[in-house]
């Protein structure tokens, strides 16, 4: 079967397309033929050698991807899927068998939800890891309706996200924007946008700006952007923030660091199932930016790397037809 390998840690071109044998699904395990793929942050981090320690009892070809969508194609002992069953799953590639992107792929049935009828089953490959990740930071923070909200790079996947669902709950968000996304932000469900980039004249930080906004600072804040330090002005004393990549951080004033963790959210599939569900009404949205062949993956890492793609680029393995780029 064809897949995405990473032979040597390095830039877009160590990835290439490799042939694997097909895996064989073990109790507890479903193998899916793949319809479609992501491609993450967390890719870019796995090829460039950054989650490295993630893979130190793995050999190489690495095969990145923690989102996938397709067909059940074999079952193991245990699982209460029916062949042919249209599923999206989360996956975890910091394993012997690798990640999501892969003409078959066996994911664990505890990860595995079915599509619903609504979802087209190409784009349902866009929800699993980064829904997941927003489901989980709001769930860190517990906040009750009417709380304010604030959420850098709203425009992204998982920002946008943390947005919808936000809104979804009675929640006041504010994100912040460059100019041209301040729209779709609106259209996510922000009430309030603040500017990304100040005035030239202005030195304040991105906290600050969100100060303005909210001057007695906000409940709570999911860094989805990865901003750090400069942003936690914009919370209030005592008030709790999501950070969505591990680091050292000081945090002040009494401020609750929570650290999202996908790969360790409990009941996985009870959160797709609600994620899935919110899709089909139209709550959330299956933002696709492209349908790329799996030769394609260099390219989608530079766009990713580069900054601004505002949908998900998915490797489609199936018979849809796919771009070759762009």
């Amino acid at each position: 079967m064809r897949a995405v390998g990473i032979l040597e840690y390095g830039g877009p071109d160590v990835l290439e397309v490799i042939d694997r044998g097909i895996p064989d699904p073990g109790p507890g395990e479903l193998r899916i033929r793949v319809a479609a793929a992501a491609v993450n942050p967390t890719d870019l981090m796995l090829r460039s050698g950054l989650l490295a320690a993630y893979l130190s009892t793995v050999e190489p070809p690495y095969v990145p991807g923690m989102d996938v969508s397709g067909t059940v194609d074999a079952a193991g002992a245990g699982t209460l899927f029916a062949l042919g069953d249209r599923v999206m799953a989360f996956v975890n590639p910091f394993r012997p068998q690798g990640g999501a992107q892969a003409e078959y792929v066996v994911v664990s049935a505890a990860d595995t939800v079915l599509v619903p009828p609504g979802l087209d089953l190409v784009e349902a490959a866009g929800l699993p890891m980064n829904a997941l990740t927003a489901h989980q930071a709001l769930a860190l923070l517990a906040l009750p309706p009417g709380s304010t909200l604030a959420v850098t790079g709203g425009a992204g996947a998982v920002g946008g996200f943390v947005i919808q669902l936000a809104a979804h709950r009675g929640l006041r968000v504010v994100a912040e924007a460059a100019p041209r996304d301040e729209p779709l932000l609106k259209q996510l469900g922000a009430e309030t946008v603040v500017p990304r980039h100040p005035d030239p004249t202005d030195p304040g930080t991105p906290g600050e700006r969100y100060r303005r906004a909210v001057p007695g600072g906000v409940d709570a804040l999911v860094d989805a952007a990865v901003l750090g330090e400069p942003v936690l002005d914009a919370v209030r004393d005592g008030g709790a923030v999501v950070t969505c990549r591990p680091g050292a951080l000081d945090v002040p004033r009494g401020i609750v660091r929570h650290e999202a963790d996908v790969m360790a959210y409990p009941d996985k599939a009870a959160a797709l199932t609600e994620l899935a569900a919110l899709a089909c009404e139209g709550v959330l949205s299956l933002r696709t930016d492209s349908l790329l062949t799996p030769s394609a993956v260099p390219e989608a890492h530079r766009r990713l790397a580069a900054g601004g793609v505002r949908g998900r680029q998915l490797l489609v393995f199936g018979g849809r037809g796919a771009a070759a780029g762009s």
